[in-house]
């Protein structure tokens, strides 16, 4: 069973080579441009888009760093990364990826874009701080998403996290950066954001 992953070291392939360094299984990468490479018809019929990252897995195309990380947790049971269906963690496993993947993502970006509105009943979100405090109290009260177990949703939360508060694009709480400072300490993270810092200068 085969793993190609396509990317760019300077894009959310990052929390995707993460999550495969987690997994510990072998794969191949891809790294493609900006403007070039990632819009060639090539990789459009893998990513009609034209954007990174994406994975193909034998002959299953998966894209969106959110749904890749969780693919690749459920196709590879045996590393640990999601809790079992039966658990009750599976309920916060799912809650806070996709919260990450859906409010966090909306609300950083339209605050960083400048865009505010009033109509907190029409925003997914409802506001930036009611996004930030949720997740703030969830974070500051566990480990990790699921407890104590850590999981592919750590590696897409503390990845959104981790990116705004470099880019100021996220309130610098205590909460976070303790967050964010337990998960680069893994072994794995360490290991993809060397590669891709070393993909990035060539």
């Amino acid at each position: 069973m085969s793993i190609t992953f396509y990317t760019n070291p300077k894009s959310r392939g990052r929390i995707v080579r993460w999550m495969l360094e987690e997994l510990g299984e072998p794969y191949e990468t891809v790294i493609l441009e900006f403007g070039s490479t990632m819009k060639s018809p090539q990789y459009l019929a893998i990513n009609p888009m034209g954007k990174v990252p994406a994975i193909k897995h034998d002959d299953v195309i998966v894209t969106e760093a959110a749904a890749i990380c969780a693919y690749l947790a459920d196709s590879f049971p045996s590393s640990n990364l999601a809790p079992p269906a039966s658990e009750r963690r599976r309920g916060a496993y799912y809650r806070w990826m996709f919260f990450a993947a859906g409010p966090v993502e909306a609300a950083v970006t339209n605050k960083s874009l400048g865009f505010v509105s009033d109509k907190k009943g029409m925003l997914g979100y409802g506001s930036y701080e009611d996004t930030l405090l949720a997740l703030e109290q969830h974070v500051k009260s566990n480990t990790y998403i699921c407890g104590d177990q850590f999981t592919a949703a750590d590696v897409y939360v503390g990845s959104q996290i981790g990116w705004g508060l470099m880019f100021g694009t996220i309130d610098k709480r205590l909460a976070f950066s303790d967050y964010v400072a337990r998960l680069r300490s893994r072994p794995a993270a360490v290991r993809a954001a060397e590669l891709d810092d070393v993909a990035a200068i060539h």
